[in-house]
């Protein structure tokens, strides 16, 4: 199995229910997740999850990820600390969308308490689907990576 084939994703204790749902869902459309946790309810610190995503990003065991905590703002402050990560918290379809489609985001980051599951799981498939449009875009990524 390639990288291409895995989507990595974690939480923290604040999104816990949500990376149940967004799990379930990508699995039902065959997709293979790679779950690097929490699996528990006890509180947790959301740059361990982080960084764990960066780092099966970093060494080829996924392609994209998701990561979830309470309102997406933390984790997406300590995943974006590295390099290679592109990770964009979105609230909505057009965020999903315009995340992959002008940024080339490599990690969705979205919150637990913030975003309902419809919402959540139309952000993931918007994610997931969506092609970089390249272009003038790849410049600009390019200055950042």
């Amino acid at each position: 199995m390639s990288s291409h084939d895995v989507i990595v994703i974690a939480s923290d204790h604040g999104a816990l229910e949500m990376k149940a749902l967004l799990k379930q869902h990508m699995e039902q459309k065959g997709l293979t997740v790679l779950d690097l946790g929490t699996h528990g309810t006890e509180s947790v610190d959301y740059p361990d999850f982080a960084d764990a995503v960066a780092g099966a990003l970093k060494d080829g065991r996924a392609s994209r990820g998701v990561l979830l905590c309470g309102s997406g703002i933390g984790i997406s402050i300590a995943a974006n600390r590295h390099r290679h990560v592109r990770a964009a918290l979105v609230h909505d379809g057009y965020g999903a969308r315009m995340c992959r489609e002008h940024n080339d985001a490599n990690v969705l980051v979205m919150g637990g308490r913030t975003t309902g599951p419809e919402t959540a799981k139309d952000c993931l498939d918007l994610f997931l689907s969506t092609p970089f449009a390249g272009g003038r875009h790849a410049r600009r990524i390019e200055k950042m990576s």
